[in-house]
């Protein structure tokens, strides 16, 4: 299919894998500027506090794991610009319609309170703003050209991001 032909949202949701892109330019991004324009933490520095980024960044590999298992099991893709073959609704899609992504934000969030630097938190929200409209647009449109009713409907009852 040519780039602007109606039927390209079917083949694929774009020819970019944005998020993993995206999140590798965050993580060097904030390494960056943590060397270069260094911003105090904020953070406590405690006992708790660590703990609490700890369980980000081990609740963000959880959730990746258990979606990228789900999407083996229903022998669908986990690459973010290839087409889906199955509409998958179960695991952690029952809850929300993209856990990777929001896995990629609990990792960057993890991140950040292992190497107290604030630069990841900062770039996890922008992580999160671009991959929405880099990547989850499209992909609801792909899913919704590809799944229709059945798309429409999971996407009625199940949230996009928190």
């Amino acid at each position: 299919m040519a780039p602007g032909d109606g039927n390209s949202a079917l083949m694929r949701p774009g020819a970019i894998p944005w998020p993993p892109v995206l999140l590798v330019l965050v993580v060097v991004g904030a390494v960056a500027l943590g060397r270069l324009s260094p911003l105090a933490w904020p953070g406590m520095g405690d006992s708790a506090a660590s703990l609490v980024g700890l369980g980000f960044g081990v609740a963000g590999v959880a959730i990746l794991t258990w979606a990228g298992l789900t999407l083996r099991r229903h022998r669908t893709t986990i690459l973010p610009h290839a087409g889906a073959s199955t509409l998958v609704t179960d695991g952690p899609y029952r809850w929300r319609r993209h856990p990777i992504y929001i896995a990629d934000v609990f990792l960057l969030l993890g991140a950040a309170e292992l190497t107290r630097n604030i630069w990841f938190v900062i770039l996890a929200f922008a992580f999160a703003a671009l991959v929405t409209v880099l990547q989850i647009v499209p992909e609801e449109r792909h899913l919704e050209a590809k799944f229709g009713d059945a798309w429409r409907d999971y996407a009625t009852r199940t949230r996009r991001w928190i």
